[in-house]
């Protein structure tokens, strides 16, 4: 699961969403059950993916495609913990490879342009997936792609050695070997026990694979692609990397051996401002704009442009408040519940999906989207605005009420809620958590730092209380929770750590029976909302200004990318 900060929101709803959060209680808007059930029939019209499918042959050779990003890399290898931003997987993706694609239902199929064949079966009573490489495939430095390259990547995120610093381990640490087998072109991977999301391994939902020389040492890993791509292997190649503007270029790579990519070049700009984005569209800068959450404006303006279609699908994408399990006050289990039940998540909600022509639905899991078949609300009274019991919680966790704000221990209980500086959505959550959280007797300074610094400088380092940011899904949701959740890993941000969250994670991940496994998921997810590692928010939009012309590309939910295919139509 990938990072994402950024997502913009107008300030018109402020006053409202204060004043609905107020009165000690009385005013929390959470909506009655006719409400829900219209929100659940609206999730339910809302398309898997949108992209305007058209077949590779019918799709116009040539061109230059352009759109955004918001947040600009430092670390471009995608395995590591600070290059585990969305916005860096989505620039990766014409380059590196992904060994298995998946299609908008969650289905994953073997990609034909790195391997000829793969096979998972029971060998022994131990699982073993054999990936046979394709015999063309070769990196952009000469060398050809081997079964060295994956028994690297699993050797550096496997856990086992912790100056690798992974962005996740799972999966990785329940692979018992990677050997070669009747060639160098084909890898043998034991399993020591069975892992049902394996297809998930050696893709953009967790890393794409790069070669072994750049990930088989802590140095290599954290340094090789720090500020440089140094080797591709995909349809297109690096032509320019440009710090200044901070733009990529790419151009079609003749060495390709697969089908030749329509495009000619693809240029992708970091733009951190939502609006900013828009306004480039507007102007015929880009040939597509992302409208986040909480800007009805750039969605309205959008629709003006010229030649231009919205489209918008779900996806497994979420926003949230991330809560430091470790910081002074916030590490008293108390104190975090007390915050759950003072912040209004439907206030949120709504103030950042009004007018988005989104169903408002609060998001009650930290595992399955509101979407997905096995998702159950698991938010239980946490998850319901409480101002008295927030009150009571503080009161018994020996913080006191002394004038406006409490103390505890003669300190006055203050929490830090660090935001990205260009974005009006966290700007706008945390002016209405700070007035939230005030009504209990909590005082919350805001703290808006560099977008390109948020994660790198501060939340991975611990260095906050709360940070409201989203989280972007894969399609296999199981493999979510050791990531983000379970002592130790680097994902977890909030370093928080329960004995008993642990197992209830490894029971489900380690579970072979797709229904149980979701059963084993569900209860684990109870005890993370009792835990309070994380706020839920909202399944997030995934809405796309797209000029009409544009093929093959848009909100694609699930599905991944064929950058072979992507291109214009006239």
């Amino acid at each position: 699961m990938k990072v994402r900060n950024r997502a913009a929101a107008g300030l018109a709803v402020l006053a409202m969403a204060v004043t609905a959060c107020g009165g000690g209680g009385s005013e929390n808007k959470q909506p009655n059950a006719e409400q829900s059930k219209q929100a659940q029939q609206q999730m339910a019209e809302v398309p898997s993916f949108a992209i305007n499918p058209v077949p590779y042959e019918q799709v116009k050779d040539g061109g230059t495609f352009t759109f955004a990003i918001g947040q600009w890399p430092t670390q471009w290898n995608p395995n590591h913990v600070d290059g585990n931003q969305a916005d860096t997987a989505t620039m990766l993706d014409p380059l590196l490879p992904q060994l298995m694609m998946s299609d908008e239902n969650a289905t994953f199929t073997p990609n034909a342009d790195y391997v000829s064949d793969v096979k998972n079966e029971m060998v022994d009573g131990k699982q073993v997936v054999t990936y046979t490489l394709n015999e063309k495939a070769t990196w952009s430095d000469g060398r050809p792609m081997t079964y060295k390259d994956l028994e690297a990547t699993w050797k550096a995120n496997s856990g086992t050695d912790k100056k690798f610093k992974a962005a996740s381990t799972d999966g990785w640490d329940k692979i018992e070997s990677v050997k070669q087998g009747d060639s160098d072109k084909v890898a043998i991977i034991t399993f020591t026990k069975p892992y049902s999301e394996w297809q998930g391994l050696y893709n953009r939902g967790t890393a794409h694979l790069i070669p072994a020389e750049h990930v088989s040492t802590p140095d290599a890993y954290d340094n090789d692609y720090k500020q440089k791509i140094p080797a591709t292997a995909g349809p297109f190649k690096i032509e320019k990397i440009d710090e200044g503007t901070k733009t990529l270029t790419l151009a079609r790579d003749e060495k390709w051996w697969g089908k030749k990519a329509k495009l000619d070049k693809i240029i992708i700009r970091a733009i951190p401002e939502s609006a900013g984005e828009v306004n480039a569209f507007a102007n015929g800068e880009l040939d597509a704009a992302q409208i986040d959450a909480g800007n009805p404006a750039n969605l309205r303006r959008a629709k003006e442009v010229p030649d231009t279609e919205i489209r918008k699908a779900l996806s497994p994408n979420w926003r949230h408040i991330t809560v430091n399990n470790s910081s002074e006050f916030l590490k008293d289990k108390s104190i975090r519940q007390a915050v759950a039940y003072a912040i209004n998540r439907d206030v949120i909600t709504q103030s950042d999906l009004k007018d988005m022509e989104w169903p408002l639905q609060t998001l009650g899991n930290h595992v399955f989207m509101n979407n997905h078949k096995s998702y159950v609300d698991n938010s239980g009274d946490l998850g319901k605005y409480n101002l008295e019991k927030a009150k009571q919680l503080l009161d018994g966790a020996g913080a006191k009420l002394e004038g406006e704000y409490r103390k505890k221990d003669g300190k006055e209980v203050g929490l830090g809620l660090v935001i990205p500086s260009t974005s009006a959505t966290a700007k706008t959550e945390s002016e209405l958590i700070q007035a939230m959280l005030k009504e209990a007797g909590i005082k919350v300074t805001i703290r808006p730092v560099p977008v390109d610094k948020l994660f790198n400088d501060y939340i991975i380092k611990g260095d906050f209380d709360l940070a409201p940011f989203s989280w972007v899904g894969t399609p296999l949701p199981l493999g979510s929770m050791p990531q983000i959740y379970k002592t130790g890993s680097e994902s977890n941000f909030p370093k928080a750590s329960d004995p008993a969250v642990d197992a209830a994670i490894d029971a489900a991940v380690d579970e072979t029976d797709p229904a149980k496994a979701v059963e084993l998921a569900n209860a684990a997810d109870k005890l993370i909302w009792d835990m309070v590692h994380t706020i839920p928010l909202y399944q997030l939009p995934d809405i796309w200004a797209v000029k009409k012309n544009v093929v093959n590309w848009g909100s694609r939910g699930y599905k991944y990318y064929d950058w072979t295919a992507v291109g214009f139509s006239s």
